[in-house]
C-alpha cells in the first residue's frame, strides 16, 4: 500500500473532488500572501481550515502535526522577531541585546498566521485528498497525466522517506544497532541508516519508473481511467468562482484598495 497522510473517513469534505480542494487551496495561499494584515490569514485558519477538519474528522490528527511541525517553528520566529526585530521602535520590555517590540511581534504575528495558514491547508489537502484520486481527477480535467503524476507523487515523498526509514532503523535495531545514550552516540547511530535510506529510495525511484514504461506512461495516447472520479457541475462552478474571488483579492491589493 502506498504511503501516504490520506485518512479514509466518510466525510462531506472527502468526496469532494481533488481538483475543487486544490483549487481552494491555491486560493488561499494567494490571498494570505497577497493581504498584508495578519487577521486575513488567522481568519481563514479559524473559520476556514479548522472547521473543514473538524467537518473531514481529522482534526486530531491535523492537530498533532500542528504540535509536532508546526508550533515549535511558530515559537522560534515569535522569539527570534518579537526580541531582535532589527529597527524596532516601539520597545515593550529590553534585557540586554533582547528587546521585546511591537514591530517585531506584529511582523512575527504576521509571518507565523500566513505560514499557519499554508501549512495547516496543505496538511487538510493531503488528509483528505487520495494521492491516486487526485491524479485521476487531475488527467480527466486535462492535466498532462505526467504533470497530475508529479503532483500526486508529491503527496508521497515524506510519508514514504519515513516508512522506509522506520523499517531500516527497526532492521539495524535488530542486528544490534544501539540508539540509546548520550546525543553524539545518538547521532552516530543514524550513520548506518544513511546510506540504505538513500540506496532505498534510488531504487524504488528506479522501480516507479519500469513500472510507469511497462504500463505505457509516456504514451500520447490519453490513457482511459477505470474509476472515474465524479465532478458536478456545481463544483465545477465553484472552483470558477474561488479562483475569480482570489484574482479579485490580488487586484484589489495592486490597486491600493486593501492596503
Amino acid at each position: 500500500m502506498t504511503a501516504s497522510l490520506y485518512l479514509d473517513r466518510p466525510s462531506p469534505v472527502h468526496r469532494l473532488n481533488p481538483v475543487t480542494k486544490l483549487v481552494i487551496l491555491l486560493a488561499i495561499i494567494v490571498i494570505v500572501f497577497a493581504v498584508p494584515q495578519w487577521w486575513v490569514p488567522a481568519g481563514i485558519v479559524l473559520f476556514v481550515i479548522v472547521p473543514a477538519a473538524l467537518l473531514a474528522r481529522v482534526g486530531r490528527r491535523l492537530l498533532t502535526l500542528f504540535v509536532v511541525l508546526l508550533l515549535p517553528l511558530l515559537l522560534v520566529l515569535v522569539i527570534v522577531q518579537g526580541f531582535f526585530f532589527p529597527g524596532a521602535a516601539t520597545v515593550l520590555w529590553e534585557w540586554g541585546p533582547a528587546r521585546l517590540s511591537v514591530e517585531g511581534l506584529l511582523f512575527a504575528l504576521t509571518t507565523g498566521s500566513r505560514l499557519s495558514a499554508l501549512v495547516l491547508g496543505s496538511l487538510v489537502f493531503v488528509l483528505t485528498a487520495h494521492p491516486a484520486r487526485l491524479m485521476t481527477s487531475l488527467t480527466q480535467s486535462g492535466m498532462s497525466p505526467k504533470i497530475a503524476y508529479v503532483i500526486s507523487a508529491s503527496l508521497q515523498i515524506i510519508p514514504a522517506f519515513q516508512e522506509r526509514a522506520r523499517s531500516i532503523l527497526l532492521a539495524q535495531q535488530a542486528r544490534g544497532l544501539a540508539i540509546t545514550g548520550s546525543p553524539v552516540r545518538r547521532m552516530r547511530a543514524l550513520l548506518p541508516l544513511l546510506g540504505p535510506l538513500i540506496l532505498g529510495m534510488i531504487t524504488d525511484v528506479d522501480e516507479r519508473s519500469t513500472a510507469m514504461e511497462a504500463r505505457a506512461f509516456g504514451a500520447t495516447a490519453r490513457p482511459t481511467s477505470l474509476a472515474l472520479v465524479d465532478d458536478p457541475a456545481a463544483e465545477r462552478i465553484t472552483r470558477w468562482l474561488v479562483a475569480a474571488g482570489a484574482a479579485a483579492v490580488v487586484v484589489l491589493v495592486i490597486a491600493g484598495v486593501i492596503a
